[in-house]
């Protein structure tokens, strides 16, 4: 009962209706207040609940927000002993005059209607009105790609009266920045919202005249980590692996060419794969550079096998005409065998087991080739063999070509002062 007695039910003792209250029915409320006079000031605060999505490929953006307005309507004033404001909801709303505020650049839009209609209408005894609601609205942004992903976005909502220019309707802030207020929680899966801040201008239209617009500017940087495990990294992977055909023998051809083939295949699979999800942008992005820099070098490492295999042929055919020409200078045509017992040190043995001559010579001064046969202890026999193991390296050292041993060092070396230079440009 004390409850009652304190908070007790004013619907009791006003025998009349709301709208009666408000003299709604003695005014026309389809003009602006004090028409015919200056412009009424309406003040604008937001505060914004969620950013919802970023979309590059359509270039807009999701927000959700309460939307406040703030002017004075004396035909809304009415009598009090406590000064205490009114509070109805969207009802009241339809029968009397609101600003037409609207969304510059919009997509769509709505007002959320769950159970009700989210608007709030507050009416002070001296005419002052409080006017609000929850809105979602999705707006254009144009983007800059030129230094995706490693950029920054601005964009901004527009608010501006859509029938009341200037000299009917002051469009403001209505406590500066202060206007603008923005829940803590807010976060973006791809981008770190840097600032929010609000700006205003005149727009002028040829036909209509000149209005106030009002901005709610926010500037997002995207994280890069994604990318670099998406795109930068597996690029990378794959220009390093095209460099594995360098170490390999000039002579297997399947395995070099089916390497190569590989990194380009998986090359054009990444850049395929980063554009779908991209804008048809007219201008080159700094992933297209990154990504098209890496494709022409893992071109190149096939294209350098090519020409390693045609000048190797080149060089074969020549060889083979030289032996045609001079044919007794091949081979060995005559051969001895000394037998060595294991007095001869370890060096003497190795130095005459790894002594040949293939140098063309005339015919008087051919000399008969020997061939010496050691016979030794065990020691000796493990020597050898790391003989032969050294011999056999320095056989695949010689079977590369001159070419690889260059691009061993260039490729590398020019990939990464590209690197260098790109993250120096981008980041």
């Amino acid at each position: 009962s004390h409850i009652y007695k304190k908070n007790h039910d004013i619907t009791k003792t006003w025998k009349g209706k709301s709208e009666q209250l408000l003299r709604v029915d003695d005014h026309d409320f389809t003009m602006r207040p004090a028409f015919g006079g200056p412009a009424i000031p309406v003040g604008v605060d937001v505060q914004v609940e969620s950013l919802d999505s970023i979309s590059e490929v359509d270039m807009d953006f999701t927000m959700t927000l309460y939307l406040r307005h703030y002017w004075k309507d004396e035909r809304l004033s009415f009598p009090s002993t406590t000064n205490k404001s009114m509070t109805f909801d969207g009802r009241l709303v339809k029968k009397i005059w609101v600003p037409d505020v609207f969304f510059v650049h919009s997509k769509r839009s709505f007002i959320h209607d769950t159970t009700t209609d989210n608007i709030m209408l507050r009416v002070f005894p001296d005419g002052h009105v409080l006017y609000s609601m929850r809105v979602t609205v999705t707006a254009m942004c144009n983007m800059d790609f030129s230094r995706f992903p490693l950029d920054s976005q601005t964009c901004s909502l527009e608010l501006e009266s859509y029938a009341y220019t200037d000299e009917d309707l002051m469009l403001y802030w209505k406590n500066g920045n202060e206007s603008l207020k923005t829940d803590e929680k807010i976060s973006l899966s791809q981008f770190l919202i840097q600032k929010f801040h609000t700006t205003s201008r005149l727009a002028f239209y040829s036909s209509t005249g000149w209005y106030n617009r009002l901005y709610i500017n926010f500037t997002l940087r995207r994280h890069i980590f994604f990318f670099l495990l998406q795109t930068y990294f597996p690029a990378t992977l794959m220009v390093m692996l095209s460099w594995v055909s360098f170490w390999i023998d000039r002579r297997a051809v399947p395995a070099r060419v089916s390497l190569g083939i590989t990194t380009v295949l998986t090359m054009s699979t990444i850049i395929t794969g980063v554009n779908a999800s991209m804008p048809r942008v007219s201008y080159i992005k700094a992933v297209d550079i990154y990504l098209w820099v890496s494709f022409v070098f893992v071109f190149l490492s096939v294209l350098e096998y090519a020409a390693v295999n045609y000048l190797t042929t080149v060089q074969e055919r020549k060889e083979r005409k030289l032996r045609e020409r001079f044919p007794c200078t091949c081979g060995i045509p005559h051969s001895k065998t000394m037998m060595l017992d294991g007095n001869y040190s370890e060096s003497d043995a190795n130095s005459l087991a790894g002594y040949t001559r293939n140098q063309m010579v005339p015919e008087e001064e051919k000399q008969e080739k020997v061939v010496v046969h050691l016979t030794m202890s065990n020691e000796s026999n493990s020597s050898r063999k790391r003989g032969l193991k050294g011999h056999v390296g320095l056989r695949i050292i010689q079977n590369t070509h001159a070419i690889d041993k260059y691009s061993r060092l260039i490729f590398p070396g020019t990939y990464i002062f590209f690197n260098l230079i790109y993250w120096s440009v981008f980041s």
